[in-house]
């Protein structure tokens, strides 16, 4: 499983420690990723993901995975998440298609 947000894309950064003695040494950063449970109001289940903390707090504050994904562009998501939008917009279409009683 690779090192990466479902959401935003973002990955594994590369740098160097650097010892009091000025001596560099390569090193990793790791993205903070945590395996989260989203309920998805238009689907009526949950999904989950891969994700980093600053991603679950976007999409708290966009209000929820639908209206996250629906506001983003498919140029700023990874193909992951475009699957995740593209059944989300079906979803979407099917409740607006279904005539309300």
């Amino acid at each position: 499983m690779s090192r990466r947000c479902e959401l935003t894309g973002k990955g594994v950064l590369t740098g160097n420690n650097v010892s009091h003695a000025n001596n560099k040494t390569r090193r990793r950063f790791l993205p903070n990723l945590q395996e989260v449970s989203v309920l998805s109001d238009l689907l009526g289940q949950p999904v989950r993901l891969r994700l980093s903390t600053r991603a679950i707090r976007t999409i708290e504050h966009n209000g929820g995975i639908d209206a996250f994904l629906l506001g983003t562009p498919n140029r700023n998501l990874p193909e992951a998440a475009q699957v995740l939008k593209r059944r989300i917009t079906r979803a979407q279409a099917r409740r607006a298609a279904t005539p309300a009683t």
